[in-house]
């Protein structure tokens, strides 16, 4: 189980933990395959001393006869199987009045209390092997953490009725209801063709850069040095960078389907490890419009988000830009795209010369809308009512030819930054963005959830 980043208190195993509530609840445990995950951990000690010092390692291999390496292993195997099952046997979980309860520890033992109603997603998770033993992966995120508490591994319809549980008792339905509620219904937005995401790939500039630099430094690093180990140290990493991008990326994002449901956006992909993600609209800090250059003739776009507390970043991987539109709508409601930019002035050529023309500026009365880039062009939508500070920017250069740039940073920690705009411009958008921002915050929608239980 991960660190339990989204826990309101972390117990010791001396502390008070309530004796009412521990007699009232009932724990439950992992399902029973858990042990065989965790046993790789002593395995997995060995292996990360053997690649920080491979010399080292080697020369203990070598002193080591056939006799002892399977004294070794018959030793190992056992004490990684007895870490494995001790490792599953202290760690339980319960779902309380108000809380998600997680205890681990042998030795030293750790509580985690995840409060049900800074509870924002929860997804599920499905890695190949996992998939063939029946078992999923929970993952919890919790309002105001960076790392998500997980409940790995769990049996698929053990996993998927407590997700439905934790989501209704977050959405504000009673203990004694939120199990009977279920799974909430989904309405498909849409789903991306295996054959568009193929071709989406093809036409990445990142694709081919990556394996240009693969084939191309190791074979120039071989011509000057004739150092094998030295090839193989840079080539295996330029090779992993490439199939990442693209096959990596492929699997990850096959069969991509963003649905629609009580409890947010739901999204399901992968080919190989299937996940299913929850994106809480209210949650979404920013949204990002991604148009590489060669996709522009087929009208696609790719959709990022920040989300505050989460690391759901893809929405939508390719899509037609009218679909992907419509699937912004239901995060931002009552957002509409601008479709133009306003140009910085002519004059912020001499500040950047050439790369002024990709920058661009509109606001409308629900979002700040910036755009930067002009081969591969991004477009940043920030709501006012997610805007946290607005600053102003100008350095000696652009003083000179009266520029500023206008920063406006939100809850998920990113700025989102319209450059080079006229500066007595910039001055009026600091102050006219902060009311807005104001008025915005005042008549937001709630934060978790589209609809209340």
């Amino acid at each position: 189980m991960a660190g339990a980043g989204g826990a309101e208190g972390i117990a010791g195993a001396g502390s008070a933990e309530g004796t009412e509530g521990r007699a009232a609840v009932s724990e439950r445990r992992l399902h029973p395959v858990t042990p065989f995950r965790r046993a790789w951990a002593p395995i997995a000690v060995l292996a990360g001393w053997a690649v920080h010092d491979p010399d080292g390692a080697q020369q203990q291999l070598a002193r080591l006869t056939t006799t002892m390496l399977l004294l070794g292993l018959a030793v190992l195997v056992p004490v990684a199987g007895l870490y494995g099952f001790l490792s599953w046997w202290f760690t339980h979980y319960a779902v309380t009045d108000t809380e998600l309860r997680i205890r681990t520890g042998l030795l030293f033992r750790r509580t985690a209390h995840i409060r049900l109603e800074r509870i924002q997603a929860v997804d599920v998770s499905r890695p190949l092997l996992a998939r063939v033993a029946g078992v999923a992966k929970l993952r919890i995120d919790v309002v105001g953490t960076d790392d998500k508490d997980e409940l790995a591994f769990l049996g698929e319809r053990e996993a998927r009725a407590l997700r439905a549980e934790l989501l209704a008792r977050a959405a504000g339905f009673a203990p004694e209801t939120a199990r009977e509620v279920g799974e909430a219904p989904a309405h498909e937005l849409m789903r991306v063709p295996p054959r568009a995401l193929a071709l989406s790939l093809v036409l990445t500039g990142a694709t081919w850069g990556s394996l240009c630099a693969a084939l191309v430094v190791p074979t120039v690093l071989w011509l000057t040095t004739h150092n094998l180990w030295s090839v193989l140290a840079t080539a295996l990493p330029l090779f992993g960078a490439a199939g990442a991008s693209s096959a990596g990326r492929f699997a990850g994002e096959f069969d991509w389907k963003v649905s629609e449901s009580p409890d947010g956006l739901r999204i399901d992909h992968g080919l190989l490890d299937r996940t299913h993600e929850t994106v809480p609209p209210g949650r979404v800090q920013t949204v990002r419009f991604v148009e590489p250059l060669l996709w522009r003739r087929l009208g696609w776009v790719r959709v990022e988000l920040d989300v505050a507390g989460s690391a759901n970043s893809v929405l939508v991987p390719v899509a037609p830009r009218p679909i992907a539109e419509s699937v912004v709508a239901r995060v931002l409601h009552g957002v509409t795209v601008p479709q133009e930019q306003a140009r910085p002035p002519r004059r912020a050529r001499w500040c950047v010369p050439v790369w002024w023309r990709g920058h661009g500026l509109a606001v409308t009365d629900t979002v700040f809308a910036a755009r930067h880039g002009l081969l591969r062009r991004r477009l940043s939508l920030v709501p006012h009512a997610k805007v946290q500070s607005v600053r102003l920017s100008q350095g000696p250069w652009q003083r000179l030819w009266r520029l500023a740039d206008v920063h406006v940073d939100t809850g998920a920690d990113k700025t989102v930054k319209a450059c080079l705009r006229d500066a007595q411009e910039a001055a009026r958008l600091l102050h006219a963005q902060a009311e807005r921002s104001r008025t915005g915050r005042r008549d937001a929608r709630p934060d978790r959830w589209m609809t209340s239980g």
